[in-house]
């Protein structure tokens, strides 16, 4: 067998393997958006079989075979390098997963994931708590096949962000922490001399997705290779390149909820349509983080959607939407009303200068899980006196509480602290790319997003799996990872805030 059959029959078998995992995504986003209640129990046993066949094919003693002999003979060009190294660490990890313990897994994230639904919706912690405490004792489990330095935090973090390690994160939220309670303070007093009271009318939720969605394509979502549709919790996933889903949810009493939550997935959804099409299919086609996956919806989210061009470039189009009930509302006003500042319970919903000490507080919580310092039992107390602590506020009950995300459903433990980290990689890329493309301000308040996709596109997006994400934003920023740029762009916007009030 020649060096080039070799690594074509590894990349055809991998194939395979990113089709099966497709197919179970593509039940998983319908258990989430059209599944009915009933068929939780049965889609949990076909999720587990699918789960089970792709471990079980991606950890074939055959897959670590061709992965020694297409390095042994030498591979052609650095693509084929990074993919080949992509895989072989991705099956070194999977290896040491026993299948049994990937169909128990699966079972009990889709089981979890209806008792989280039923809790939330009533309010009442003990109905998770039981999938909850299996779900820590699986993950502890995994961990140890995974292996650890220090914590078995460290082993499901590694999931996520690659390379980052519990006593590092917990360096950064130092800094980020201190500093932004104390610029929570300092804007508080500017805030409370806004006025917002014309938020306060009903929002027609059938306009409002009428204009998600022109947002989204003036965005440059590309709706012939991806849709929107409505979720409890809204989420990105995609099935190919050319087959991308978001989800949003609707209010008719927020005017905003549904908005930034399309412009968000959308963020994440124009990164997975913006992989290169010779891609497609392989390990490639994929970000090296969750956290640099983040930085992309937090930028178009918070530093495009929120910023005063944007807003002058819509409101007339939304004067026509909701005749009547905006005639007294300037650009100004909106841009106040969405960088608005003030302490919330509900993390999807908080602002850029209390949002990262929501995911503090979960980060603490969850690794005190993992590493049994504290009993799940105990989490909503634990919890409550948090939220009470960092943001001042007291929490009326657990769906407001320790039940509104579904990450801990997935037993996704390690997941949140790649939003913190997205916040700071989105900084950073927003600063090189203001310097790099002067016009990028004017341009968005004339609606035209494409300089700041284009950018994106080629710094970001393009480069796919082949580099780290410390290395694609040391690349496109010239520093390393860090708080500081965030720091400063939150510090300035909270100054341009004041100067408008």
């Amino acid at each position: 067998m020649t060096q080039s059959s070799v690594f074509e029959k590894l990349t055809v078998h991998m194939s395979d393997v990113g089709n099966l995992r497709a197919a179970a995504a593509v039940l998983e986003w319908d258990q989430e958006v059209y599944m009915p209640v009933a068929g939780a129990a049965a889609r949990g046993r076909q999720l587990a079989t699918l789960h089970a066949h792709t471990h079980k094919l991606f950890t074939h003693p055959d897959v670590g075979d061709m992965i020694a002999r297409a390095r042994d003979e030498g591979l052609r060009n650095s693509d084929e390098e990074a993919l080949v190294n992509e895989i072989a660490y991705q099956y070194e990890r999977a290896s040491r997963i026993p299948d049994n313990f990937v169909r128990r897994f699966s079972k009990a994230r889709s089981t979890a994931l209806q008792a989280w639904i039923q809790a939330r919706k009533e309010e009442k912690y003990s109905v998770f708590l039981p999938h909850l405490k299996t779900l820590i004792a699986l993950s502890r489990e995994k961990a140890s096949y995974l292996g650890f330095e220090e914590t078995p935090y460290n082993a499901l973090l590694e999931n996520y962000e690659r390379g980052m390690t519990a006593a590092s994160l917990r360096a950064i939220f130092e800094v980020l922490g201190n500093r932004q309670r104390a610029l929570l303070a300092h804007s508080l007093d500017i805030m409370d001399r806004e006025d917002r009271s014309w938020l306060d009318q009903s929002w027609d939720t059938a306009r409002q997705w009428s204009f998600s969605e022109t947002v989204l394509r003036d965005m440059g979502f590309d709706f012939q290779s991806g849709r929107q549709d409505k979720s409890v919790h809204p989420f990105t996933t995609n099935f190919s390149i050319h087959d991308v889903r978001i989800t949003t949810r609707l209010s008719e009493n927020d005017f905003f909820s549904a908005l930034f939550s399309s412009i968000h997935e959308g963020g994440h959804a124009l990164y997975e349509q913006g992989f290169r099409e010779e891609d497609e299919g392989s390990f490639l086609a994929a970000s090296p983080s969750l956290g640099l996956h983040e930085s992309q919806s937090r930028l178009w989210e918070n530093a495009i959607g929120r910023c005063l061009p944007f807003w002058e470039h819509y409101l007339p189009a939304l004067r026509t939407l909701y005749p009547g009930q905006l005639d007294q509302v300037s650009a100004v006003d909106i841009y106040k009303a969405a960088n608005h500042i003030a302490p919330s319970l509900i993390r999807v919903e908080a602002d850029e200068c209390t949002y990262n000490l929501h995911v503090i507080l979960r980060f603490e919580l969850e690794s005190a899980l993992i590493e049994d310092e504290l009993d799940a039992a105990d989490l909503p107390a634990a919890w409550n006196e948090k939220i009470e602590r960092y943001l001042g506020l007291t929490v009326p009950n657990d769906g407001m509480g320790c039940l509104q995300d579904i990450h801990w459903s997935h037993g996704s433990f390690g997941y949140f602290p790649t939003y913190a980290l997205g916040n700071l990689y989105a900084a950073q890329l927003l600063k090189a790319m203001e310097q790099a493309v002067p016009s990028l301000w004017e341009d968005i308040g004339q609606g035209q997003f494409q300089g700041c996709l284009e950018w994106l596109r080629e710094h970001v997006h393009r480069v796919g799996n082949r580099k780290t994400a410390v290395q694609i934003i040391q690349e496109a920023t010239g520093a390393i990872p860090g708080p500081d740029a965030f720091l400063e762009y939150l510090e300035a916007k909270i100054d341009a805030l004041a100067a408008l009030t």
